[in-house]
């Protein structure tokens, strides 16, 4: 299979590339080649999808599949006129911020109410308007295609350092905060499942619309799982939302964050997708203790990005609690 990737320079689009390779595709990834290195045996060619011809080195070849991975609408709508009606299959990797209801568990993609799109002339996304553009984007492409609304992705070579919080954190061992409860909701999928299916879909010219997400499971299996994968004795001190923002502990990721963490019931919908139509549809996730010990692998060799608060800041927050309590730290 010739296929092409628009971008396959970071983290989901390097995957993407490095498994088609590994499974003896033909690779080229369309990108700027600034971001970093594209996968061993796929092919660069170098474009700047923000000009009107920018897919010019492009144009006069033929592929069996395109997979797009941008968030800009004027980019996206660019490629489809220009490689769409040439290509065979096309992949377009969305996002669960399409939709307008984080609150209600177990949503599903074919039901689920959708925000507002931006408006037919926006070129750019910004982190506001992020699943705005993206739906905008999944409207450019249309429906004879596979659009996949990726959830939190994580896995070795993550940017973002948000689930790679944990398997570092979790390493050190001892007294670890941990927010909300422990049968909160997690969602997440390793960046190399989601690649594999996404290049499965290619193959077999899977179409439609999926949320490209692994199962739900609680916060506590996440971190006790986590925890049994590096082999680490850890205790958990669960603070409520409440305390957590008024010692000014923060949401999601970022400086001073705990990564993952979303306060509930503004997201209880958020990591509880059902995604039985993805995995029908051939998507698959690895263990868990899988995706932490190669997280935690990649982060120690490449000095990886990790986000979240640092020791110092959560042996703050930590006698915090336990003084609110009348405790002794431990």
């Amino acid at each position: 299979m010739r296929l092409l990737i628009l971008g396959g320079s970071q983290f989901l689009g390097r995957a993407i590339a490095a498994h088609a390779c590994a499974a003896g595709h033909e690779v080229t990834c369309a990108a700027r080649g600034l971001s970093g290195p594209i996968a061993a045996g796929a092919r660069l060619v170098v474009v700047d999808r923000d000009v009107v011809d920018g897919l010019a080195p492009l144009v006069d070849q033929d592929f069996d599949a395109v997979v797009d991975v941008s968030r800009h609408p004027g980019q996206v709508r660019r490629a489809v006129a220009a490689l769409k009606p040439r290509a065979a299959h096309w992949t377009f990797v969305s996002t669960v911020s399409v939709y307008a209801d984080n609150r209600t568990p177990g949503q599903r993609a074919d039901t689920a109410p959708l925000r507002e799109p931006t408006a037919p002339d926006v070129e750019q996304s910004s982190d506001a308007t992020y699943g705005a553009a993206k739906l905008a984007c999944e409207q450019a492409v249309g429906e004879d295609a596979f659009i996949c609304r990726a959830g939190l992705i994580v896995g070795p070579e993550d940017p973002t350092g948000r689930f790679s919080y944990w398997p570092a954190r979790l390493a050190r061992g001892g007294e670890v905060l941990a927010p909300g409860a422990p049968d909160d909701a997690v969602q997440f999928i390793d960046v190399r499942d989601l690649a594999r299916w996404i290049v499965y879909a290619a193959e077999v010219g899977l179409t439609g619309i999926y949320d490209g997400i692994g199962p739900t499971m609680t916060r506590g299996a996440l971190l006790a799982e986590c925890a049994a994968a590096m082999s680490a004795s850890c205790t958990f001190t669960w603070a409520d939302r409440a305390f957590l923002e008024t010692h000014d502990v923060r949401r999601w990721a970022g400086p001073r964050s705990l990564p993952l963490w979303l306060p509930l019931p503004d997201y209880a919908g958020f990591a509880t997708r059902d995604t039985t139509p993805a995995r029908n549809a051939g998507l698959q996730a690895r263990p868990l203790a899988e995706t932490a010990r190669d997280t935690l692998a990649w982060l120690r060799q490449a000095n990886g990005h990790v986000d979240g608060l640092t020791i110092d800041e959560e042996r703050g927050v930590l006698a915090a609690w336990h003084a609110r309590r009348g405790e002794a730290v431990t």
